[in-house]
């Protein structure tokens, strides 16, 4: 079914892609920082490599990791939008009763992503506060297809709940950025180097892409939590489709080649992964990327809430299934817990960042994201004390009625 542009009417469902500056977008959700957008089943553990076999060599240019073996995960299936998995466990959150999350819980794959985890973690420095770790990506894009021997994370994001329960705070980590890899348990022959951030999953599974996050924000992660990007399809579709609003006319690079036209559009689950995963033509690649795929998901959390799906308990129960069977939780993870803790957050409440840095430069002949060290110290330290409200009122833009740029998203009507 080809795109088509949306009808004229309500907002609800629909989704604003800001230019290329903006990192995110949706009805409310506040979008900060420079730059900001911001695989199989097998056996194994938790990401490891399974058997013998040669493990992946250091990440080349393009973020691919070339080998014989690839790092599998265990999970059914893997990937992560960025910023889905707050918007998804919100929705979760609205939605039934404690006896349905219960028994959405005894449904979800599992496995324990800090077992391997060696060298020690950092100390839990504020009680009642949850950080959660969003890995994953798009494990059928076109782009990973023919490519044996290589899986890379695309998305890496360390959402921050505080105490107060009040407010939801995502903070985007480039893939590219430049940090110290601890060595793996997994491949010893690897790490305790300077790298790309997404080789540590490629070195060592998930293991120790945590240890590496936790290594270089000092912020202990209480959960890690991995959603199928390609599974959305059928999310999309159980719920008749979603609008999003295409910052500029763009030819797929992916077979059928699909023409996307500026403008509020209305797509089916397989045109809306087509667009989101759309990157090379707009000049901010990767950050673009990103940046759709956030869009995507804030429309189908919109169009989930004002479609009725909410109140339909057939449309319900489809909406879960499909959403569950695109995630996979660490093994204390519990929905039931979710609930309690996104019970009052809707998406005004949510503010996402990106990781500071510097941009990019050549390291090495490798192009990386050059991390800002006092700017992030200073973030990851008012979260990991829970005062990540202070540090936002200290260093966000304010509010203005002046007609200057801003990085709060909107959505547009027709």
């Amino acid at each position: 079914m080809p795109n088509t542009p949306a009808s004229n009417g309500s907002s609800s469902g629909r989704a604003s892609v800001p230019g290329a500056l903006a990192p995110t977008s949706g009805a409310r959700a506040r979008v900060s920082g420079a730059g900001a957008p911001t695989g199989p089943a097998g056996a194994g553990v938790y990401g490891r490599p399974t058997g013998g076999g040669s493990v992946p060599p250091p990440p080349r240019t393009g973020n691919q990791y070339s080998g014989k073996k690839k790092i599998r995960p265990r999970w059914g299936r893997i990937a992560l939008v960025a910023g889905g998995g707050i918007l998804v466990l919100a929705l979760l959150a609205g939605l039934g009763g404690f006896i349905y999350y219960k028994h959405v819980d005894a449904g979800l794959q599992r496995e324990d992503p800090f077992a391997d985890i060696t060298g020690g973690r950092p100390p839990k420095e504020a009680d009642g506060a949850l950080n959660i770790l969003l890995l994953g990506s798009d494990s059928r894009d076109p782009d990973n297809k023919g490519k044996a021997g290589e899986w890379r994370t695309d998305t890496m994001i360390v959402l921050h709940i505080p105490a107060s329960h009040d407010k939801a705070y995502l903070v985007s980590m480039p893939r590219d950025l430049y940090v110290h890899i601890p060595k793996s348990k997994a491949n010893p022959q690897y790490g305790n180097t300077m790298a790309k951030l997404n080789a540590s999953f490629s070195w060592g599974g998930t293991p120790l892409t945590v240890q590496t996050i936790e290594e270089y924000t000092k912020v202990r992660m209480d959960h890690v939590v991995l959603i199928d990007f390609a599974g959305f399809k059928q999310v999309i579709d159980a719920l008749g489709g979603i609008d999003m609003n295409v910052e500029k006319d763009i030819t797929s690079i992916h077979p059928p080649k699909r023409q996307f036209k500026k403008g509020m559009n209305h797509f089916n689950g397989d045109e809306a992964l087509d667009y989101a995963r759309q990157r090379y033509q707009f000049a901010d690649g990767d950050f673009a990327r990103m940046r759709h795929q956030q869009e995507m998901m804030k429309a189908i959390l919109d169009k989930a809430v004002s479609s009725g799906t909410v109140t339909n308990p057939g449309k319900l129960n489809a909406f879960i299934k499909a959403v569950t069977k695109a995630i996979t939780v660490d093994k204390d993870f519990s929905i039931a817990d979710m609930a309690l803790q996104f019970r009052n957050l809707r998406s005004d409440d949510l503010t996402f960042l990106v990781s500071p840095h510097d941009g990019s430069k050549k390291i090495n002949g490798e192009d990386v994201v050059v991390p800002n060290k006092e700017k992030a110290d200073a973030l990851y330290t008012a979260m990991r004390t829970d005062k990540m409200a202070d540090w936002a009122a200290a260093t966000q833009p304010k509010p203005s009625g002046s007609a200057q740029p801003s990085t709060k998203a909107t959505t547009k009507s027709k």
